[in-house]
């Protein structure tokens, strides 16, 4: 068992500096923070996890004793430096180090997989992940714009799915002919002229499913790759529904 109580501390530094995507890339590694994020890490990413950073009032409490962890996985920290690399108003004391680890094309498709074009809102991102997750998606790609997955904000609302299915980040334009090369079809969420509604369309293989920006929705270039665009009608006044929302509900329809 190691401890820092220095905010001055070089490793300190260095995972202060892991708010910054530069700076995930360089060092090749993210921090997660709170309790479920750390159970769900030991459950299903351990062979990634370098280190396990605890604040020094936690080591008695049940949350910690439960979790029954090897002395030699923890760096104890003090208040100071725990609230020095949090990035919530209130941490809870405990922290992960992991090694990024990234995809860019399923090895076997066995699932549907969601398709992100340049989402921008972290909070959107991560809920869907969540949703994927929720729904059963084999996984999730990150195409060109879309915000980091490994943001602080995107980890929260994706509350540890990101662990539990595969996420790929790439070029969408690359990626939907190959996956359309497998004989599965892909379907968007623009609203042109051939946007049928979602409950008109059942589909009993894998499939992708492209969400676009939340502001300016698909690309041109990614449209034109679609096989067909659907739409959820709206029955009340609201224009639009939350990006994360309505993909969550196609998500959740195409699975039945």
């Amino acid at each position: 068992m190691f401890q820092i109580t220095s905010v001055n501390n070089p490793q300190v530094k260095k995972w202060k500096k892991l708010s910054l995507k530069k700076e995930r890339v360089k060092q090749q590694s993210y921090l997660i923070e709170g309790f479920h994020l750390v159970e769900e890490a030991l459950k299903y990413k351990k062979d990634a996890l370098t280190n396990i950073i605890v604040r020094e009032d936690l080591l008695e409490g049940e949350d910690f004793l439960n979790l029954n962890l090897d002395t030699d996985q923890i760096i104890v920290v003090s208040l100071n430096v725990a609230e020095e690399i949090s990035k919530t108003q209130t941490n809870q004391g405990i922290f992960a180090e992991l090694a990024i680890t990234t995809n860019d094309f399923p090895k076997e498709i066995e699932g549907p997989i969601l398709l992100l074009d340049a989402v921008q809102d972290p909070g959107n991102v991560g809920t869907m992940i969540r949703s994927a997750d929720a729904a059963g998606f084999q996984g999730v790609f990150l195409g060109k714009g879309t915000v980091d997955l490994y943001n602080a904000k995107t980890l929260r609302s994706a509350q540890g799915s990101h662990f539990h299915l595969e996420i790929y980040e790439g070029e969408l334009k690359d990626f939907i002919p190959a996956f359309k090369e497998e004989g599965y079809p892909v379907f968007g969420t623009a609203l042109n002229e051939e946007a049928v509604s979602y409950k008109e369309v059942y589909v009993d293989t894998p499939f992708s499913l492209v969400v676009g920006n939340e502001g300016s929705g698909m690309n041109n270039e990614i449209v034109s790759m679609i096989d067909q665009n659907i739409f959820i009608p709206m029955i009340g006044q609201a224009e639009s529904l939350n990006v994360a929302i309505a993909a969550s509900i196609l998500m959740f329809h195409f699975i039945q």
